[in-house]
């Protein structure tokens, strides 16, 4: 195999892990704002269920949900099981989803109680008082966390092969051990597509909090 052969195909199965990527964030960053306000819910036993469901997803390897999510339909119902990319952003979705949350919980905890009580004296209501002000606000202050964990997804992306999904890492260590390829070069490649990637969501997401900087 050529280099412009081997670079053209991780570059192929580097869409399905962009894929992974843009379709998990697009779930998991509103998801986990619902989680949030589940979190915060007076009503106690919804409250438990989402503060035993955060613990289970921060409590138990990536990989091991991506396993439940795909074979426990059919072991424990006699479901069939949804596709593997399906069972792939379902994982990703609801693991990144319950960080997401706590991450929403510090931010929005961190402002102060006196801006509540100077929207109720302004006449607001606790939803325009949230969305117009705390909102704003708390996005502000968790983009850092949220860059952290953006960055971590790209890289967690390497374990939807768990379920034999063919992203760019996977496709990685069948090129490497196949007979006349690049061997080591391949790992190397695939590291420049990671690395870059990477490079590219925090510079966006600096440019991003440089842009709400108005908000301090």
């Amino acid at each position: 195999m050529t280099f412009q052969t081997m670079v053209s195909q991780l570059a192929g199965a580097f869409v399905t892990t962009l894929t992974i990527f843009a379709l998990t964030l697009v779930g998991a960053l509103p998801l986990g704002l619902l989680v949030y306000f589940g979190r915060k819910s007076r009503f106690r036993p919804l409250s438990a269920l989402v503060k035993i469901y955060i613990s289970i997803m921060r409590g138990t390897p990536l990989m091991l949900q991506l396993m439940v999510v795909y074979y426990a339909p059919n072991l424990l119902f006699h479901m069939r099981p949804p596709t593997r990319f399906m069972a792939t952003i379902i994982a990703f979705v609801v693991n990144y989803a319950a960080y997401f949350a706590e991450i929403y919980r510090g931010g929005i905890e961190s402002i102060p109680a006196g801006q509540y009580e100077a929207a109720e004296v302004l006449g607001y209501t606790k939803l325009q008082t949230f969305f117009r002000i705390i909102l704003p606000q708390m996005v502000k202050r968790v983009l850092p966390s949220v860059t952290n964990e953006v960055i971590t997804l790209v890289k967690d992306t390497s374990l939807a092969s768990a379920v034999a999904v063919v992203e760019m890492f996977t496709l990685a260590s069948r090129i490497a051990v196949a007979p006349h390829s690049p061997g080591m070069v391949t790992f190397a490649v695939a590291a420049a597509f990671y690395y870059v990637f990477n490079y590219l969501v925090a510079f966006v997401m600096e440019r991003l909090e440089k842009a709400l900087s108005y908000y301090q």
